[in-house]
């Protein structure tokens, strides 16, 4: 149960990294600097969720 948890935050921080290589302030609006720290936050805590399932279930 804890090496879930260790997934959890690896990929999760793998997934911010890899999001860090948008640029998401050509999508959204100039001054909604948070709101667009707050959606990457989001998504990587999404992807490294859903990742880390993918990992478990497949092994």
């Amino acid at each position: 149960m804890n090496y879930k948890i260790y997934l959890y935050i690896f990929f999760s921080c793998a997934s911010a990294f890899a999001l860090s290589g948008i640029n998401f302030e050509k999508i959204i609006k100039r001054e909604r600097y948070w709101e667009t720290r707050i959606l990457v936050l989001l998504l990587s805590l999404a992807l490294g969720y859903i990742t880390t399932n993918f990992i478990l279930e497949f092994l």
